[in-house]
Parts: structure tokens; C-alpha cells; sequence
């Protein structure tokens, strides 16, 4: 009778076990989630088109979160130095890395990278798309593209453009124009858009072609005049600005984009939790409006589908950079 009473008991153990573990294996590893703030490192200096996206993200995605999301600068090395921050940041969900266009070409623009790009983050969502704008001063004698390209012919060597980094989608919409227009433009990379608009406000470089997130703010208030758009179609928040192409560029392309990653390893989960607090920022009101100030198609994605988006970017750019012998100044 004992030894029928132990062997029930150990059954009923044994299935009480079985019942516990199968309940925690429904319980998020990780559910806890977020305990502390989250930084969001932008490698760029403060107050360029990333900066101000991000910064917008940030304050919807706290909400979501419940916990401070803060923005980190780390420029310099064209978005090497902050990638890398992130890189060999702990994958716990609490470092993220607000990627623009520089991450999908940089491997093919970068000899020596610090780390791979594809093995080193894991995606979490793609933020938006924007053109880039070729933009010059009001006083500038540069009425379109016509008159850069004729300018450029007659004084090789010359122009100047600026940039907020090698390997930037400003830096790379340069080298294509040079390029196809067979001219000689003198690239000059700063640590980020905010300090290039600066210089090209006071004189110091000829054009930009920015982000429409970093000049756009300039191009309304009349401080930088548009010449043209590198997106192969007009963009919606300056129909009346002409691609590069149509002015006389057939085949030029170019665009930005923003999205988020973290440390490659960071759980499934807490990805999970990231995306939809992305989304959810980026479908807010206060994103929104910012989005269509600074000519953003918002376009809050999986991390799926922002992998292959930029897997799809750098094998494009690839063939780019490697047809036009563009290097890294």
C-alpha cells in the first residue's frame, strides 16, 4: 500500500513539474521588458535629418515603452564609429542603432570595416524613405542643374559640395551626379548635416544635396533654395522641384532611408516588443506631421521585410560604387 501511495505521489510530482514548466515556456523569456531607458545611438552630430527623425521616434516609442528613450550622438567615420557603438553593445534591447542609407553601402565603400555589417544586427523596422535635394544658397548663381554641370565643365575641380559623411546617402548622391555628368565636384564630408548646412549657409561649400529631413526646414524658410530632387520621381512635398534626371541626368537615383536595429543576438522577443513600438510612434500624430515637414514616407515595416529592403540597397549600390570607381575621400 506505501510503496502504490509513494509511486502515486511521484507521479503527481513529476506531472505538477510538467504542468509548471509548461506554463513558463508560455511566459516571454524576457517579459520584464523594458526596466530601464533605451538609447537610440544616431551617428551622426546633432541636428541633421537622423537626429531630428530620431528624436521624433524617441518620444512616441517612451510612451509605448513606458520607459525613457533617449537619443545618443556619436558621429564621425561616416557612421562607422556609432554603428560600431551599437555593435559591440550588449544584444539586451536597451542600445539601438537609427541606420540610414550609409549603412547598406558602406560595405562596399569600406575596405576595412570593424565589424560585418550583415552578421553584426539584427533589423527591427524600417522608419521611412525620403529623397535627398540639391540645394545651394538664394544668392547662388546655380538656377538648376544646367548651370551646376556647366559651371563644373568650365572650372574643374571647383565646385564643392558638402556632406554629412562618407559613404552618406549625400556623399554618394554627389559621385553619382559627377559621374554621369562627367564633371569634377570636390566632395567635403562633415560629422554630420547639421555642421555641412552650416558651412554652406556661410559660404564655405557650393551646394548640398541633404536629406529632405535636413533641409527641408531651410528650403521652406527660404534660407536654401531647391534645385532638384534624386529620387527618379518628384517628390510629394516639392512637386514643383525636378528630378536630377529630368534636368538632364537620365538614369540618376538616388534615395534615403531610416530604420532601426540592435545588436545581432538580441532576443526574438524584445525585437518583437521594439518593432511594435516603432510602429506605433511612427503611426502617431506628432511623427506624422514631422514625417510630411521633412519629406518622409513613413513606412514602418517587419524586421523581414527591412533586411531585404536593405540587402536589396547595398547590392544596388554595390554595382554602383564598383561601375563608377567611387572611393571614400
Amino acid at each position: 500500500m506505501q510503496t502504490l501511495l509513494a509511486s502515486s505521489l511521484r507521479k503527481l510530482g513529476t506531472l505538477a513539474a510538467l504542468a509548471v514548466s509548461s506554463v513558463l515556456t508560455l511566459v516571454p523569456a524576457h517579459a520584464a521588458y523594458p526596466e530601464k531607458l533605451v538609447r537610440i545611438i544616431v551617428p551622426f552630430a546633432p541636428g541633421g535629418g537622423t537626429d531630428i527623425i530620431a528624436r521624433s521616434l524617441a518620444d512616441g516609442m517612451a510612451r509605448e515603452l513606458g520607459q525613457p528613450v533617449i537619443v545618443e550622438n556619436k558621429p564621425g567615420g561616416g557612421t562607422i564609429i556609432g554603428s560600431d557603438a551599437v555593435a559591440k553593445s550588449p544584444p539586451d534591447g536597451y542600445t539601438l542603432l537609427m541606420a540610414t542609407f550609409a549603412h547598406a553601402v558602406n560595405p562596399s565603400l569600406q575596405p576595412k570595416l570593424p565589424y560585418a555589417t550583415n552578421k553584426a544586427f539584427a533589423p527591427v523596422s524600417l522608419v521611412g524613405i525620403s529623397p535627398n535635394v540639391l540645394v545651394v544658397r538664394p544668392d547662388s548663381p546655380y538656377k538648376g542643374v544646367a548651370d551646376v554641370i556647366a559651371a563644373a565643365k568650365s572650372n574643374p575641380g571647383k565646385l564643392t559640395y558638402a556632406s554629412q559623411g562618407n559613404g552618406t546617402s549625400a556623399h554618394l548622391a554627389g559621385e553619382l551626379f559627377s559621374n554621369l555628368a562627367k564633371v569634377d565636384l570636390v566632395h567635403v564630408p562633415y560629422r554630420g548635416a547639421g555642421p555641412a548646412i552650416t558651412d554652406l549657409l556661410g559660404g564655405h561649400v557650393d551646394m548640398i544635396f541633404g536629406t529632405a529631413a535636413a533641409v527641408g526646414p531651410f528650403i521652406h524658410s527660404g534660407k536654401l533654395r531647391p534645385l532638384a530632387v534624386t529620387t527618379g520621381k518628384r517628390a510629394a512635398t516639392l512637386p514643383n522641384v525636378p528630378t536630377v534626371a529630368e534636368s538632364g541626368l537620365p538614369g540618376y537615383a538616388a534615395e534615403s532611408w531610416y530604420g532601426v536595429y540592435v545588436p545581432a543576438g538580441t532576443p526574438a522577443d524584445i525585437v518583437v516588443k521594439l518593432n511594435a513600438a516603432v510602429k506605433k510612434a511612427a503611426s502617431g500624430p506628432e511623427f506624422q506631421k514631422r514625417a510630411v515637414d521633412e519629406g518622409l514616407a513613413v513606412s514602418a515595416t517587419s524586421p523581414t521585410e527591412l533586411d531585404t529592403y536593405v540587402r536589396a540597397e547595398e547590392a544596388r549600390w554595390r554595382k554602383i560604387v564598383k561601375e563608377n570607381q567611387i572611393k571614400p575621400d
